[in-house]
């Protein structure tokens, strides 16, 4: 049985404007997966997950692409991402085959409630990666997030595919995302490897590595509201103002200070980066009427400020998780952490005992 892993993730900072091309932010790998497992199948494929309940999903092929029964299942990533990989099977000239596919989390707690960490992506890259080994496509890692990146477009054209470069290639990142729009339009007209192999088609697509933060501590909370990113983000793009422009124009700035911050090692310029990040996500939601920082990632963040640390909403915000970063290097580093626990639960914010997944090799 072939076996792949796909890592959470969780921005720290560039949220809303990672949306649009070539606009930059930071995101983090984490060190809770999900696998993907696939056998050779027998006349029909199969997915087996908790999403789809006891029985399986199953499909089979039609001229078109694969056939399954939508009247009982939601055309999701899974499927999107085996479709279009049999798509490239066909295109390199590989005999079709069938295969059962299961899929395990680490994602959500044991009664299944997500903590916003970045689930559609990790497994949808975990079913590339297994598929790619399944079939020997012989795929790079970075073809590996563009071909998760295409099949995820089908399903959430807006997604800027942030959360998939931090489940393929792990540790800190500094992301930006190609035009979505023109790729999916591609999709129509042009075969899946034309489409890898086009580098304009990949124009504003970027993503570095960056060493973690020295002297500082990461700390998760999470707040028990889950929040809708899809619709966070339609919002945002819906009251688009004159102001929109700065926005992305201060995100840009903010995202290069924690960027210069992390490869100096200068744990200040890191903090004051990553409070500019959630000052700027208190201004839009203001800006568009929208609760981006709730009550409880409020309580979560000036928590941390009060023990002179810096934290913010992780993604869209809405609930979910906040995300901070605490200086090590004082006398009483491990009190104040203490204490920032103590009010956290105190406040009904469950710490999440979650690290940074290492990098995944060399970034081609």
């Amino acid at each position: 049985m072939i076996e792949f892993r796909a890592h959470g993730k969780l921005f720290v900072a560039g949220e809303y404007a990672v949306v649009e091309p070539g606009q930059p932010s930071v995101i983090i790998a984490l060190d809770r997966a999900i696998t993907a497992r696939v056998a050779e199948g027998h006349g029909a494929g199969s997915v087996h997950s908790e999403e789809y309940g006891h029985l399986p999903l199953t499909w089979t092929r039609a001229e078109d692409g694969i056939a399954l029964d939508r009247e009982h299942h939601p055309y999701d990533y899974v499927m999107a991402t085996i479709d279009l990989v049999e798509k490239l099977r066909g295109e390199l000239g590989i005999e079709p085959r069938f295969h059962d596919l299961r899929i395990s989390s680490q994602l959500d707690d044991a009664s299944g409630r997500k903590f916003g960490l970045g689930s559609s992506a990790a497994v949808t890259v975990a079913t590339v990666g297994a598929l790619d080994r399944f079939y020997g496509l012989g795929l790079s890692q970075r073809q590996r997030f563009q071909v998760a990146l295409l099949a995820t477009i089908r399903v959430n054209p807006r997604a800027s595919g942030g959360d998939l470069a931090a489940s393929t290639f792990g540790g800190w990142l500094r992301y930006s995302a190609p035009d979505r729009e023109r790729l999916a339009s591609q999709l129509d007209s042009r075969t899946v490897s034309d489409i890898l192999h086009d580098a304009e088609a990949w124009d504003g697509f970027d993503v570095q590595r960056l060493p973690a933060p020295e002297n500082l501590r990461l700390l998760v909370g999470w707040t028990g509201s889950p929040a809708s990113t899809t619709k966070l983000v339609g919002v945002v793009r819906r009251h688009r103002n004159g102001g929109y422009q700065a926005f992305l124009d201060d995100s840009r700035a903010c995202v290069d200070d924690l960027t210069t911050g992390l490869q100096t090692g200068d744990a200040a310029r890191t903090l004051d980066a990553l409070r500019r990040a959630r000052g700027l996500m208190q201004r839009l939601g203001d800006s568009v009427g929208s609760s981006i920082e709730t009550e409880r990632l409020t309580t979560l963040c000036d928590v941390v400020e009060r023990a002179g640390g810096a934290a913010k909403p992780s993604g869209a915000g809405g609930g979910d998780c906040g995300i901070a970063l605490v200086p090590t290097t004082s006398d009483t580093a491990e009190s104040d952490t203490a204490g920032i626990l103590r009010e956290w639960e105190a406040h009904d914010i469950r710490h999440l005992t979650i690290a940074v997944q290492p990098p995944e090799g060399p970034i081609e």
